[in-house]
Order: structure tokens, then sequence, then C-alpha cells
């Protein structure tokens, strides 16, 4: 078995630490689905906020 988690403290891999280069395993062992939901998540949540904050906004000089 090969652990080629990054490491918090180092960042990297200990294969990428030790040669400079990624590790091949024979298939894509990267889930790019998930990078590409997280990224959704990421806009839809700033859209939220953003539309929080025009309504905060709003509502302040409305009270005004």
């Amino acid at each position: 078995m090969v652990n080629n988690r990054a490491y918090l403290a180092i960042k990297v891999s200990l294969f990428m630490g030790n040669y400079s280069r990624e590790l091949r395993m024979g298939a894509d062992i990267r889930r790019k689905e998930k990078i590409e939901k997280a990224m959704e998540f990421a806009e839809r949540i700033k859209n939220v906020q953003e539309k929080v904050e025009v309504a905060l906004k709003k509502a302040q000089e409305e009270m005004k």
C-alpha cells in the first residue's frame, strides 16, 4: 500500500518530497469531480452571501 497523501506540515506527499514528481500509479488518483463540486459549492455560497449583503443594505436603508 502506498500513502501518497499530502502532509499538512510540508503540503506535499512524501513521494513528491523525495523524488520531486508525483507518484504514477497507473490510474488517475485525483478525483476531479470532488474538486469541481467543491468549486460549484463555493460559487453558490458566494452568490448567497452577495444576495444577503444586498438585502441587509436595503433593510438598513429602509430603517433610516
